[in-house]
């Protein structure tokens, strides 16, 4: 192959296995996610508020790398759930806060099971598990 093209080679494509192990990753939550009623997407916007209890859309949509518009829908849902709930904060109208219900809280109970039965399925030493999630935060937080 001429060398000019050696770039558009998959294999030496940094996107690709990185896009490719997401994919695995996800469908591998998928069946665990479902026995809860959970999207992957409901699933870690639920991580963030049992975390906190209540938060500022604007602050979710920073934590979870998403648009607030993908948001959105997606809030409504965990509300039709009965999960969370949705209302203005007192001080500025403009602001949406999100909480969580009880039963959102009980929902945690059902869930530590997702992330135990991925850890025991050992992908990655504990020393490359960690140095793999440095390094994509790290590439999370680059201004690129």
């Amino acid at each position: 192959m001429n060398d000019e093209y050696e770039l558009l080679l998959l294999a030496n494509q940094v996107c690709f296995p990185t896009y490719a192990v997401a994919n695995k990753i996800l469908r591998r939550y998928q069946p665990l996610l479902k026995k809860i009623n959970l999207t992957y997407t409901q699933y870690i916007t639920m991580m963030v508020l049992w975390e906190k209890e209540e938060v500022n859309e604007k602050d979710l949509v920073k934590a979870l790398y998403l648009k607030a518009n993908t948001l959105t829908n997606m809030l409504r849902k965990l509300k039709q759930k009965g999960y969370i709930d949705i209302g203005r904060d007192e001080n500025d109208k403009r602001n949406i806060i999100i909480s969580l219900t009880d039963e959102g809280r009980d929902l945690k109970k059902k869930a530590i099971d997702v992330p135990k039965t991925l850890a025991d399925e050992h992908w990655l030493t504990d020393e490359e598990f960690k140095t793999y999630k440095s390094l994509l935060y790290k590439l999370l937080k680059g201004d690129w």
